[in-house]
């Protein structure tokens, strides 16, 4: 099984890599056309919809393991060979468990891979606003939150949950207009389908990641807004490479999304220097 997909741009040559895109929470492969517009041009770019999402809506998500495998069928079946894993939020989190299941010796690798098909290259991550892991001591705490979280997205309308949802402290950096229009926007989505995946990868059962990432020998960039506190925190206190973007909050590729494609096209280039 594989996810929905599409492609933009063309591969100019054999050395540039493929640019992949994961989304967040209630979002789709189309939160980043904006991006898309500016890198396509001199990159072809694959964004994915997510299960519980877009057109993989009823893509049923069990674990972080199976979501990984439904994201490299779709890479296998693109035919891609290189690429660079570009997530946000949830889709940054799945970045970094990618990463880790495809360049640690010391994560468990999820599940065999096709033989039928030379495995695609992992050459670089961009993590927008992806959270590392919690203590184990907080995730008892958190999975109770989420399970709360899907019982209403399962059972009531969204135009009821979305209000209450963007309330959080994570988008305290919204005005009350990008709420409503976040609130509208998402709330085509299919509640069990979200309910689903929100589970599946919830913060509480994913794998502490940091320590895995620090220690990789794979180029990786987070990039946060400085006004996104709680993240902007969290990087500043790891050894990996970051990026603040200005007058933007959690959501960075949205609400800047030319700094963000830059600072997408300036990692890229850095690693082709490195390769070179």
């Amino acid at each position: 099984m594989r996810l929905y997909s599409e492609s933009f741009g063309v591969l100019s040559n054999g050395v540039q890599p493929t640019l992949v895109f994961l989304h967040g929470l209630l979002g789709s492969g189309q939160d980043w056309r904006h991006v898309v517009n500016t890198l396509s041009s001199g990159h072809l770019c694959i964004t994915i919809d997510l299960p519980g999402h877009g057109k993989s809506q009823m893509v049923q998500a069990i674990d972080f393991a199976h979501v990984n495998q439904l994201i490299l069928q779709t890479l296998l079946h693109r035919n891609i060979e290189q690429y660079v894993l570009i997530g946000y939020s949830m889709g940054a989190r799945l970045a970094m468990y990618h990463a880790a299941s495809t360049h640690s010796t010391v994560f468990p690798h999820s599940g065999e891979k096709p033989a039928c098909k030379k495995t695609p290259q992992l050459e670089g991550v961009v993590i927008e606003g992806g959270h590392f892991g919690l203590p184990q001591i907080e995730c008892a705490t958190r999975f109770l939150n989420d399970q709360k979280w899907a019982q209403r997205f399962t059972d009531e309308p969204l135009s009821l949950v979305l209000p209450d949802w963007y309330q959080q402290a994570v988008f305290s950096s919204l005005n009350h207009d990008q709420r409503q229009s976040l609130v509208l926007k998402r709330s085509g989505n299919l509640g069990s389908g979200v309910a689903r995946m929100l589970l599946a990868t919830s913060l509480a059962k994913q794998p502490q990641l940091l320590q895995i990432m620090e220690a990789l020998v794979l180029p990786t960039i987070y990039v946060c807004g400085e006004r996104d506190k709680k993240f902007k925190r969290l990087v500043e206190d790891t050894q990996l490479q970051y990026q603040v973007i200005a007058s933007a909050g959690h959501n960075v590729h949205v609400e800047q999304p030319y700094a963000f494609s830059m600072a997408i096209n300036n990692f890229v280039k850095q690693i082709g220097i490195n390769h070179g």
